[in-house]
């Protein structure tokens, strides 16, 4: 049995309204350019725990590859979240840590977390609702 979604999308006629914080720049757009997709966030949650090696950081966040990996703590440490230490070894040794701004930034992960486990029953009991009234 298949269901096909026949909601209706409002069309917008005139100018486009205001985003959430109206014309001015909150920081939300920044906020999500920050933590936009999944590996950012598991990279810094890891981070959390101590300064860790590539390879460890690799074996510690399942699915990611290494390119992504790469790209991310590049995008990290770009942005002075991360700051990263190459040890002249051969072959050389790459370490990451946190920095106190990235530091700051995971506490904040951690309380959207603590949110998220405070509230999955009621936001559960909300999606009951809705797909009662709904579906």
């Amino acid at each position: 049995m298949s269901v096909t979604n026949t909601a209706v999308i409002p069309q917008v006629n005139g100018p486009i309204p205001a985003g959430p914080c109206g014309d001015d720049d909150c920081g939300i757009r920044d906020v999500l350019d920050r933590l936009g997709d999944r590996w950012t966030v598991l990279v810094l949650v890891e981070l959390s725990k101590g300064t860790r090696r590539f390879r460890e950081l690799e074996r510690a966040i399942p699915g990611i590859s290494q390119r992504m990996l790469t790209l991310t703590t590049k995008r990290l440490c770009r942005d002075g979240l991360v700051e990263r230490t190459v040890y002249p070894t051969i072959p050389p040794q790459t370490d990451y840590r946190l920095t106190p701004m990235g530091k700051s930034l995971a506490d904040m992960v951690f309380a959207l977390a603590d949110w998220s486990r405070d509230h999955k029953e009621a936001v559960a009991a909300a999606r009951s609702r809705w797909d009662q009234e709904h579906l």
